[in-house]
């Protein structure tokens, strides 16, 4: 077992294969396994391109994961593309429609990603918090550092936005 951040992953059922940016990998993924609905998890939204969730250990009034049904390892694996950038900012407004109907009151919220090295598990997973933090410590690990920690998810959007295409 790791342990990192307060998160954490053992090796419950057998190792799956990913592709992971061209190499195999072996490690156990549990969000692969809650995206296939082989976990006793409580999913608040599913579709073909995410599934949402209740984090295990909440830091905020609400905090939810949205998380791609495809393994993508970490923001590291994400390119200038328009599947990447769709997906993120489909993730992105699921997080919102789950926030509004179940935070509707909260003062703010936050959404954004944690950066290797300081991502607890690599499967891609967007943080979705409805403010206050509980307890307030906990906004350290969400506070966006520029290059390295947390990164907002629209400041990922903005870096993953398609270049337009030059004209001939």
């Amino acid at each position: 077992m790791s342990f990192c951040f307060g998160a954490f992953r053992t090796n419950k059922s057998k190792p799956i294969k990913h592709s992971m940016d061209g190499q195999d990998s072996s490690d156990y993924c549990i969000f692969c396994d809650i995206a296939r609905g082989t976990t006793s998890t409580n999913i608040l939204y599913s579709d073909d391109k995410v599934v949402a969730f209740p984090d295990i250990n909440p830091s905020a009034f609400r905090h939810y994961l949205v998380i791609p049904v495809e393994h993508v390892p970490t923001v590291n694996s994400l390119n200038r593309t328009t599947k990447d950038y769709e997906l993120v900012n489909h993730m992105l407004k699921v997080g919102k429609d789950l926030l509004s109907r179940d935070a509707p009151n909260s003062v703010e919220h936050r959404f954004g990603f944690h950066q290797p090295p300081f991502n607890s598990i690599n499967h891609l997973h967007l943080h979705c918090l409805a403010l206050p933090f509980t307890p307030a410590w906990r906004q350290v690990k969400y506070t966006p550092l520029g290059c390295i920690g947390f990164i907002d998810a629209n400041n990922m959007l903005e870096k993953l936005k398609p270049r337009p295409a030059l004209p001939s």
